[in-house]
């Protein structure tokens, strides 16, 4: 008997089988660790996905009656309400597939005529529920889908005294107050109407019994987007407008002017803005809109404090007949106009009492002020502050989202796509794995793979017995 003590290739084989077992069981234990919280980051991307495509869908089709960031229109109900974050999702996706019935809300489901699938009506709930109504109201402004409806006005003093000092007339004062706050946002100026709803001021409105006025504003309109009231307005209230409809032929015009409508604005929009204009308009307007003999001023105090956003607009949408100044409706997106809108009003602070016009000669591509003549070059500082980028409009392509909101609430699509209307596609499974639950995983593996290769070459070396015939 020698003193060397063998071992046997069974125990060795049992022994490297039992580690390897223990370090595969340790792995998956560090994976089923770390599993929640990989599950947890998942969701929450997958969320800021579907809260990022809802932005667009609400942009698109929800934002004309809902307002910019969710906290209604009149008396369309607001969205961001801690109410509705503590809803039962089932029941608000219920609403916004099947529609509120007796109200301006229709259906949306694919299923019942609208424009949108299941899932995407799951994602307006998960907007409702989890979203940023800053980060909506952004996305609606840069989409250049936010609703030009104005909130309220300021009834005419002057006139307001007038009317007080009529027969009845207090209650036909408080009556005009009320209106220039909740209804000329649709009913307009002097109650002549607007392209959302029907003109008040009118014999053939004036012929209803106040019964039939006062059950319109109470219950609403179905199919249009008069809403009810009933829970907006008090019964006094109720009455001083159906007084103010009914008698409004003593009402001198002018007493419910139109309110002011500013294009709202982003740093991302004001940014297109002025893209656009150092690219498109200052050969005219000069590099920091203070003129040429080709076009009048644009940063000057009168001029921005006389027109308003509506107007300039409506002058670069249309043109103006008779002079140089083209109509862009048709070259560029309505997002776009607004955008150089925004940007011309931001100069309105600083704007000089006098216009200083700078002087042209040549093509308006050598126009002093332009970039071609000062040498700059895409990406290079301009006299406005910003920097010159190659520009190509879009006419019709169509941005990012669902597309075309139908129904009757009005909702409408838009054009252009956007430099910050990027969809965020959702990941692949493999780019969800934690990578450090693979770097665990994969050393396990690679360390059971030598020792099963060393317990292989030791088994090989063992002396095999010889066996006799």
């Amino acid at each position: 008997m020698n003193g060397s003590l063998k071992i046997s290739p069974r125990i060795i084989e049992l022994s490297l089988g039992l580690l390897a077992t223990i370090l595969i069981a340790s792995g998956l234990l560090a994976y089923a660790w770390q599993e929640p919280q990989r599950i947890e980051q998942a969701q929450a991307a997958q969320l800021a996905t579907d809260l990022n495509e809802a932005k667009n869908l609400y942009a698109e089709n929800c934002a004309v009656c809902h307002g910019l960031a969710g906290d209604g229109i009149g008396a369309i109900p607001a969205l961001n309400s801690a109410a509705l974050v503590g809803s039962d999702p089932a029941s608000l996706a219920k609403i916004i597939a099947r529609g509120l019935y007796n109200t301006a809300m229709p259906a949306w489901a694919q299923e019942d005529g609208g424009p949108l699938s299941d899932y995407q009506i799951d994602e307006l709930v998960g907007l409702i529920r989890y979203g940023d109504w800053t980060q909506v109201q952004e996305r609606v402004i840069n989409l250049g889908l936010a609703p030009m409806v104005p909130f309220t006005t300021e009834a005419d003093p002057d006139i307001l005294a007038q009317v007080a000092q009529l027969p009845g007339g207090e209650l036909l004062a408080q009556g005009i107050s009320l209106y220039a706050q909740e209804c000329v946002a649709c009913h307009g100026a002097d109650g002549l109407g607007t392209s959302l709803a029907p003109a008040l001021n009118d014999p053939v409105v004036r012929e209803q019994t106040a019964e039939d006025l006062t059950r319109t504003v109470i219950y609403g309109v179905s199919g249009t987007l008069m809403a009810t009231w009933e829970n907006a307005l008090s019964q006094p209230e109720v009455e001083m407008l159906v007084n103010l409809i009914r008698n409004w032929d003593q009402v001198p015009s002018g007493a419910i002017p139109a309110p002011v409508r500013p294009i709202p604005v982003t740093t991302e929009s004001l940014a297109l803005g002025e893209q656009i204009f150092s690219t498109t308009c200052i050969g005219c307007h000069g590099a920091q809109g203070e003129g040429t003999q080709r076009a009048p001023s644009l940063n000057v105090k009168g001029f921005l404090t006389d027109t308003s956003d509506a107007a300039i607009e409506q002058i670069v949408t249309l043109g103006v007949t008779g002079t140089s100044m083209p109509a862009w409706g048709d070259r560029i997106s309505t997002a776009e106009i607004q955008a150089v809108v925004g940007f011309i009003r931001s100069w309105e602070p600083d704007a000089p009492e006098v216009a200083q016009p700078s002087r042209v000669t040549g093509p308006w591509w050598k126009a002093a002020g332009s970039p071609v003549a000062a040498g700059v070059t895409s990406g290079q500082a301009l006299p406005s502050g910003g920097t010159t980028t190659t520009y190509t409009p879009n006419t019709g392509a169509q941005a990012d989202g669902t597309g075309q909101g139908t129904g009757t609430a009005g909702g409408g699509g838009h054009t252009g796509t956007q430099p910050w209307a990027v969809s965020n596609e959702p990941q692949s499974w493999w780019e969800s794995i934690d990578p450090r639950s693979l770097a665990v995983i994969g050393g396990l593996a690679l360390g059971s793979l030598i020792l099963i290769l060393w317990a292989a070459i030791k088994l090989y070396r063992l002396p095999h017995p010889i066996h006799s015939i």
